[in-house]
């Protein structure tokens, strides 16, 4: 990862889940296998060439916590696989929740060529990192094309790293806008659809004292930032990379409308200027207790502004909608992808029970329960499009309607290249340095990162 954040999934930055978030939500956690499907099945004869055995054994699942919500969705979901397949003992191991700890270690436990754990949990920006180290093992070497054909778009190119899929999808995350519904009817404003329109609404609403902010997101500097400047660079047509990965294309037209916006809505009023120490935590807070009128933030989210055990003062009035694009232009907003991969370590002794872990994991029992029990977005598509699993989440809705873009994390020098992203554009939106200076910076930053693309 880029800065030292904790781990960057239910924010990318902080695990802010209510502790009450499970009980919005009910299912019954299913305990079989039997009705999952494609890429979940397991025992495919596309394991036949791993190592152990691909019904018994013991495996060490390294994961951080997915949620803070009782029960704990890992031990919940290792029950069920546990279930499924009794001669196969899953451990685990709580990995840190901060995600450049977590990824330190495994680096330093792989490399030194450790067997466990073998299964761990990653952000989904390590495939080329981890690839090009060789700290984790190609799962396209055993596991057939239908297999992720079952994933939603984009998950497994985002896995892809020079030709190879290093990660299975095992959630997702996606930056969503959340409004406030009796401040928009108040004013009779409807829900923004462009940035502008956002930008207007919210200095209204702090001008006629209806809130104390009109709109909050994730500008401190750290990965936070790099995922929030993405979905306006995108918006504006715009890319980090040229497909080479060779050079910096972030210094643009695109990138002068993204980043020169974002400091318009500091210089505006239509957000506070301490935004540039905010991120997932402060936003979430700022919103919840009333103090905003709209927020940029993960799905998580919608359950913690309107759940009644958090601390959240706005439960039944808040909204959910895609991230606005810019007006004057026929590309739709876009959001972020985050989220988490399941990754083998390549020196674990019993890979063929890995991969069947694996499969579950990403398949339909699993995902389900993720989804309607912990609120979390789905990888496998046929569980994000089913009505009943829509049914319990509004953001689950709203999921189809948005335009994803990945971070330029195809790119071994990620890290370099996010940091490159985040510490420019904090120092812009501060008001240290002028857009075009800004871009200016980190399109040498990057490109000095990519001529060194070590870990």
């Amino acid at each position: 990862m880029g800065s030292s954040i904790p781990r960057f999934r239910r924010p990318a930055a902080v695990l802010f889940t209510a502790v009450g978030m499970a009980s919005a939500l009910t299912l019954a956690a299913c305990g079989s296998s039997s009705s999952s499907t494609s890429p979940g099945a397991a025992g495919s004869s596309a394991t036949s060439s791993a190592s152990g055995s691909a019904t018994s054994g013991n495996i060490t699942w390294w994961a951080s916590p997915i949620t803070t919500s009782t029960p704990d969705p890992r031990t919940v979901l290792i029950s069920a696989f546990e279930k499924a397949y009794p001669k196969i003992h899953v451990s685990l191991q709580s990995a840190p929740t901060d995600t450049d700890t977590n990824r330190a270690s495994l680096i330093t436990t792989i490399s030194g060529g450790a067997a466990s754990p073998d299964v761990y949990m990653g952000d989904v920006i390590w495939p080329a990192q981890f690839g090009k180290a060789g700290l984790a093992v190609p799962l396209s070497k055993y596991l057939p094309s239908s297999y992720f054909s079952g994933f939603a778009p984009g998950l497994v190119q985002g896995a892809t790293y020079s030709s190879q899929v290093w990660g299975a999808p095992f959630f997702e995350d996606q930056g969503f806008l959340y409004y406030r519904k009796d401040l928009l009817a108040k004013e009779h404003m409807s829900v923004p659809t462009t940035w502008q329109q956002l930008e207007s609404d919210a200095v209204t609403l702090v001008h006629k004292g209806d809130v104390k902010y009109g709109y909050v997101w994730q500008g401190a500097s750290y990965e936070g930032l790099t995922c929030n400047f993405m979905e306006y660079l995108g918006s504006a047509g715009g890319s980090v990379l040229n497909p080479g990965l060779t050079s910096a294309t972030v210094n643009s037209s695109a990138g002068t409308q993204a980043l020169s916006f974002m400091r318009s809505l500091i210089t505006s009023g239509a957000t506070p200027g301490a935004v540039t120490t905010f991120q997932e935590a402060q936003a979430m807070s700022a919103f919840a207790t009333g103090q905003a009128a709209f927020l940029r933030n993960w799905n998580y989210g919608w359950i913690y502004s309107n759940t009644a055990s958090s601390p959240s003062s706005v439960v039944g009035k808040v909204g959910v909608a895609p991230l606005p694009g810019f007006s004057g232009q026929t590309l739709p907003g876009t959001s972020n992808i985050g989220g988490w991969n399941l990754y083998i370590n390549p020196h674990s002794k019993n890979v063929a029970a890995d991969l069947t872990f694996i499969k579950w994991m990403t398949g339909s029992d699993a995902q389900t329960i993720l989804a309607t029990q912990f609120a979390e977005i789905p990888t496998l598509q046929s569980v994000r499009s089913s009505a009943a699993v829509v049914a319990k989440n509004p953001v689950l809705a709203t999921v189809p309607k948005t335009r994803l873009i990945p971070r330029p994390a195809q790119s071994p020098a990620y890290a370099k290249v996010s940091q490159a992203i985040y510490t420019n554009v904090n120092s812009v939106l501060s008001g240290a340095t002028s857009p075009s200076a800004g871009l200016s910076s980190m399109a040498s930053q990057i490109n000095s990162a990519e001529s060194s693309t070590g870990l």
